[in-house]
């Protein structure tokens, strides 16, 4: 099945989030392009192969953290062990410690350095 719902987040600062993104979440940037309101459209895969897409905010849209809000993304990954240590040792602001749940998955969540709130899980082994 291929993925039919794709989280658009919105950035002040989209080369620092890519930058941030590949290096403490293994994403890989796949497009680049002048966004629809200014700034840039990126879009990236992230390690199982789902998509995320980013963009500076244009007229009318902000950053969730720049009006006292939050988004959540939640996303699969191979190992949420190993995915939990490089987010942290690259400075991704864990607040939920890794923990097995009770519907197969392993997971923590942690900030990005521009507030957007992420889920990273993995099936328990």
């Amino acid at each position: 099945m291929s993925q039919t719902v794709t989280p658009y987040l919105l950035y002040e600062d989209a080369d620092a989030a890519s930058e941030f993104l590949c290096r403490a979440f293994g994403f890989r940037e796949t497009r680049r392009e002048a966004g629809v309101a200014g700034g840039a459209h990126l879009e990236f895969e992230t390690p199982l192969g789902g998509m995320i897409y980013a963009g500076q905010p244009g007229p009318g849209y902000a950053n969730p953290s720049s009006v006292g809000r939050t988004s959540i993304t939640y996303v699969l990954v191979p190992d949420a062990d190993a995915h939990h240590e490089q987010a942290r040792r690259e400075g991704a602001e864990v607040f939920e410690e890794l923990a097995d749940l009770p519907y197969g998955h392993r997971r923590y969540s942690c900030h990005d350095p521009q507030g957007h709130e992420w889920t990273f899980a993995s099936e328990s082994k």
